[in-house]
C-alpha cells in the first residue's frame, strides 16, 4: 500500500507516520518538504504534488492553518487563513486527489475538537473544521470507485501540551497511540463518512 501523507513533518502527521510506517510505504509531503513540497492554498501545487507522486492507495491531509483571535479582534483577511488553509485546502486536496486515488482507496482529512469545545480565540478554527466535517459526510454518499473519505477529530497531543496547554485549560491531552489508532482505522477499515474523534 502507498500512502501520501500532507503535513508529514507536523505534530499529527509524525503520530500517523509513527503508528502505519511498517504496514505501508509513505510519501512525506509538507510545505517545507525537498523532495515534495506542496502548499495545499495552492490548487497548483497540489495539482504539482500529485502528478510527482502518481497514483496512491490512501491519501491523509494532517495540514491546515487557522489564525486564533478573539471574534472582535478576527479581521476578514485572518479568517481567510483557515478557509484557504483548513478547510478548502483539505477540499481541493480531494477533488485533486481522486483522481490520483486507486479504485477503492480512502482519504483521510484532519479536523479537531475546537468545532464540538469551543475556547476562546478559536471561531476561525472551529469553522473551518466544522465545514470539513460536513463535507466528509456530505462527499461520503457519492465517492466514486469504492472510495472512502472519513475524518479524525482529536484533541491536544499529549506532546504538545508543553506548546498548547495554556490555550486548552482543563482538556485532558491524548496519547499518540489513540491519534495513531484512528487514522488507522480509517484507513485501513471499511467505514465511510465518519468522523473518528479523539478526545
Amino acid at each position: 500500500m502507498k500512502i501520501l501523507i500532507v503535513g508529514a513533518t507536523g505534530a499529527i502527521g509524525e503520530v500517523v507516520y509513527e503508528e502505519l510506517k511498517d504496514d505501508a510505504e509513505f510519501i512525506q509531503a509538507s510545505r517545507n518538504s525537498t523532495e515534495y513540497p506542496v502548499d495545499i492554498t495552492s490548487e497548483a501545487s497540489i495539482k504539482a504534488l500529485f502528478e510527482k507522486v502518481g497514483q496512491v492507495d490512501a491519501i491523509i491531509c494532517a495540514a491546515g492553518s487557522a489564525h486564533f483571535a478573539t471574534v472582535n479582534e478576527l479581521t476578514p483577511e485572518q479568517n481567510m487563513i483557515a478557509v484557504n488553509s483548513k478547510q478548502l485546502g483539505q477540499v481541493n486536496l480531494v477533488l485533486i486527489g481522486l483522481h490520483y486515488l486507486k479504485d477503492h482507496g480512502s482519504i483521510t482529512l484532519t479536523t479537531g475538537v475546537l468545532m464540538d469545545d469551543p475556547l476562546k480565540t478559536a471561531s476561525s478554527s472551529a469553522m473551518a473544521n466544522g465545514g470539513v466535517s460536513a463535507f466528509v459526510k456530505s462527499a461520503a454518499i457519492e465517492m466514486p470507485r469504492g472510495i472512502r473519505i472519513n475524518h479524525v477529530s482529536p484533541s491536544m497531543l499529549e506532546k504538545s501540551k508543553e506548546k498548547h496547554g495554556k490555550l486548552f485549560q482543563g482538556f485532558e491531552p491524548v496519547s499518540s497511540r489513540r491519534i495513531g489508532l484512528a487514522y488507522r482505522k480509517s484507513v485501513f477499515g471499511a467505514q465511510t463518512g465518519q468522523a473518528y474523534k479523539v478526545y
